[in-house]
């Protein structure tokens, strides 16, 4: 049979979780005007930056309908100038009663008019100018392309169902992940600490270089599932987490300093509860109640029960009795020892 030292160390308090690597943001370009894409300026699965060009569409025919909208600006626009003066001009004849005051009228209500006319040029300008705007598609975040959907040449709609490339922003990251809700007190008492760390553990369980930290708590759980969802930000500054990715979880709540752990599968449990076997010098069995804490990985806290330096039995208890001499089996070779 088997047996472990009991210990004294310290031990975090953990939630083990699946969790799926998730990108910051996510943004789908679309056009938001008709025409033939004239260029790509970026290369598929390439890092663009806020603010970069990203496609040109022919912005020819948005140019003409710009100058025809300054055009017809500028006619009305003179056309109002000419009514405001022939106003001024009237208002003082029919101050002195050369002219009647119907003709007057009519005069301030075609200047009226001219200038709704001249407001309503320009905001034909204004969005003219907008549209012109649109031919170029600069990139809303910083982040990495996807797919090319859409290539030089061809004939691109407004708004249309399947975007022109995909961008996801991973530097942050998120990792989000469900835990039970039974967790959920746990979780709101360490919360405002602001420092629920979070590990992940990817491929063959090798550990993320960086830990993250909580930064989101769904406001109500999964009824479906009696889970809640979390979200933890990375900084991912060596690209290591890449959206898609499954990794186990591990979220630590606290740490509980100088605890007495012993393997978890050294605990029994009987009648009265949970005991262990503990090796006494003379290697002879001793069944010992123990009362059990937290347990975290394959190690369990005894709160009461145990000192560390202790040697307890983890394999072959089926074969014990209080008193019966304990044939301990060395790790590295093989023998055993009576």
């Amino acid at each position: 049979m088997t047996v472990a030292t009991v210990a004294q160390k310290t031990l975090p308090v953990q939630i083990k979780a699946v969790g799926n690597i998730e990108p910051y943001s996510t943004v789908a370009v679309k056009s938001q005007i008709g025409g033939t894409l004239t260029r790509v300026h970026f290369k598929e699965g390439q890092d663009v930056q806020r603010g970069d060009l990203l496609f040109t569409i022919d912005p020819r025919p948005y140019e003409a309908a710009l100058k025809q909208a300054e055009a017809n600006l500028a006619k009305n626009n003179a056309q109002h100038e000419n009514a405001r003066v022939e106003v001024r001009r009237y208002e003082e004849l029919v101050r002195k009663g050369y002219v009647a005051q119907e003709q007057y009228d009519q005069i301030r209500t075609n200047a009226a008019t001219l200038e709704a006319l001249v407001n309503a040029d320009q905001a034909l300008v204004d969005n003219a100018r907008l549209q012109l705007q649109y031919c170029f598609i600069r990139s809303p975040i910083s982040g990495r392309t996807g797919n090319l959907m859409a290539h030089q040449g061809n004939l691109i709609k407004a708004n249309a169902d399947t975007p022109m490339v995909t961008i996801n922003q991973i530097l942050p990251i998120y990792l989000s992940f469900s835990v039970p809700e039974q967790y959920v007190g746990e979780i709101k008492k360490y919360m405002p600490s602001g420092n629920l760390k979070v590990d992940v553990f990817m491929g063959s369980a090798e550990k993320y270089s960086e830990s993250g930290v909580v930064t989101f708590v769904d406001n109500a759980v999964d009824t479906a599932t009696g889970t809640i969802k979390l979200k933890a930000t990375f900084t991912n500054k060596n690209r290591q987490l890449w959206p898609g990715q499954f990794g186990q979880v591990a979220m630590t709540l606290s740490v509980m300093p100088d605890v007495i752990v012993v393997p978890s599968q050294a605990i029994q449990t009987g009648q009265k509860g949970p005991y262990v076997f503990v090796v006494k010098q003379d290697l002879t069995a001793e069944s010992r109640p123990v009362i059990t804490g937290l347990t975290s990985d394959l190690e369990t806290v005894i709160e009461q029960g145990l000192q560390a330096g202790e040697r307890v039995v983890t394999d072959g208890h089926m074969r014990l009795f209080p008193g019966a001499a304990v044939v301990i089996k060395t790790a590295a070779s093989g023998e055993t020892k009576q």
